[in-house]
């Protein structure tokens, strides 16, 4: 009995071995190495999301494949949020990365789609890019546990840091400017 567990382990052994060895042509090898991007970040990659603006145009995190993207959540009920709208509209206009910012209808006591894209004009904000999270999807993949909440995503697509609270664009820019 023991002899006959000791070859079949030995098979299986070499069966393993043989299975690491098969050739790999150099079309799967292109493919292969086409599909994973280069990690150059340390983390998980971000929430691949697609989402429409207040505009009704679909934004897509693929979109800025290549590009590091600050995500800013926040809501209109907000105050330190809304304190710091004018700041961000500021970040928006002249950086060498994205900036985004997210609401999430529907969800966390935010307005309704419509009731939102009517408040917006109020804020008289110029470069704000504001995309509309239904029930607040991505939200929850982000981990936004409190508003306003920052997402730093590297050119890799990996998100590197999700940190709740007001950040300064000085921090903002700080941080980004570490990412690769």
């Amino acid at each position: 009995m023991r002899k006959i567990a000791v070859v079949i382990g030995i098979i299986l052994v070499f069966t393993l071995v043989v299975a690491g060895c098969a050739k790999v042509t150099e079309d799967e090898t292109v493919s292969q190495t086409s599909v994973e991007p280069e990690m150059m970040n340390v983390g998980e990659m971000a929430p691949d999301f697609s989402l429409e603006d207040v505009n009704g145009n679909m934004v897509s995190l693929a979109d800025f494949r290549g590009e590091k993207v600050y995500v800013k959540y926040w809501a209109s009920w907000c105050s330190i949020c809304l304190v710091g709208i004018e700041d961000v509209d500021t970040l928006s206009n002249n950086e060498d990365f994205k900036v985004i910012t997210i609401v999430a209808p529907g969800f966390s006591g935010e307005k309704s789609s419509a009731d939102f894209i009517n408040w917006l004009p109020s804020l008289e904000t110029k470069n704000l890019v504001v995309l509309l999270d239904e029930e607040g999807v991505y939200a929850k993949e982000f981990g936004v546990r409190a508003y306003p909440t920052s997402a730093y995503i590297g050119s890799d697509g990996v998100l590197v840091q999700v940190l709740p609270g007001h950040v300064s664009n000085e921090v903002i820019r700080e941080k980004m400017s570490i990412i690769k």
